[in-house]
């Protein structure tokens, strides 16, 4: 007779397969990045779990720590917004001068960061 109402879990469910059929399609190159990305992020956060638990004592130390990890994630999806072939905005721009880009600016980052600590 009728058809059985859909679920949220069915919805849940198309999402899941859906993102995940994107996902594979993705390039091998933007993969990388992104698992670059979600280990500076992983990073910063373990050192927020650490100055939760033991102490903030030396506080620039936690500060630049978790400020070369958030940078360099930003710096991240940067770079793979103009690695991206579907990005139009960026079609022109070679592969090789973004990751120059990128290099560039995570010296100069660190560069601040060491002189934040020190």
């Amino acid at each position: 007779m009728g058809k059985s109402p859909v679920t949220s879990k069915d919805d849940a469910q198309a999402l899941f397969h859906s993102l995940r059929s994107a996902y594979s399609a993705t390039p091998t190159n933007l993969k990388i990045i992104d698992l670059y990305v979600l280990f500076a992020v992983f990073t910063a956060l373990i050192q927020v779990g650490y100055m939760a638990i033991v102490g903030s004592f030396p506080f620039n130390s936690f500060l630049s720590g978790v400020l070369s990890c958030v940078g360099t994630a930003v710096l991240a999806v940067c770079l793979r917004i103009q690695v991206n072939k579907e990005n139009k905005e960026f079609s022109d721009l070679p592969p090789e001068r973004a990751f120059a880009d990128f290099v560039l600016c995570n010296l100069v980052l660190h560069l601040v960061i060491m002189n934040f600590l020190g």
